[in-house]
């Protein structure tokens, strides 16, 4: 969260000619509603079921980049899905993470206090990020640019 996944997606797809795609987006055109609504209507069990299903068919159907929910990697089907591909966690620490979401509005994850919400995602979801990456890029105190380079150069 806050760490620019579908921002980094787009500057790659540019710069190596191919297609980006979201899974979140996927989720909300099947969903036919937002992720918060999703989360409120539906509960996280079965957005978590939309995300998996949504990461299983980006695999199948789609050869650019892919840009993952923030919490798509929490789902053992989903890091199942994940293996054998080239994953890179754009890791970003809790004061760039919270400055980028700002209030949370329109992230159910963060209702009530931002700051504190932030740290508990990033302690319980660091670890497993970094078990399913290929990858680890920091984020923090850079622009997209200079992530979606330093993406680049380590997967060349």
């Amino acid at each position: 969260m806050g760490a620019g996944k579908t921002t980094v997606a787009e500057l790659l797809g540019e710069t190596w000619g191919v297609g980006v795609r979201d899974t979140d987006h996927d989720v909300e055109a099947t969903a036919g509603k937002p992720i918060s609504e999703i989360f409120v209507d539906d509960g996280e069990e079965h957005f978590r079921a939309l995300e998996r299903a949504a990461v299983a068919t980006a695999l199948a159907e789609h050869d650019g980049v892919l840009a993952l929910g923030g919490g798509a990697v929490l789902d053992p089907g989903t890091r199942e899905l994940l293996v054998g591909h080239r994953v890179v966690f754009l890791r970003v620490g809790l004061s760039d993470a919270v400055k980028r979401v700002g209030l949370g509005v329109g992230r159910p994850l963060l209702l009530g206090n931002v700051r504190s919400r932030v740290k508990t995602l990033l302690d319980e979801r660091t670890p497993i990020y970094e078990q399913v990456a290929t990858q680890v890029v920091d984020t923090d105190g850079k622009d997209p640019a200079d992530v979606a380079r330093e993406i680049e150069e380590a997967l060349r």
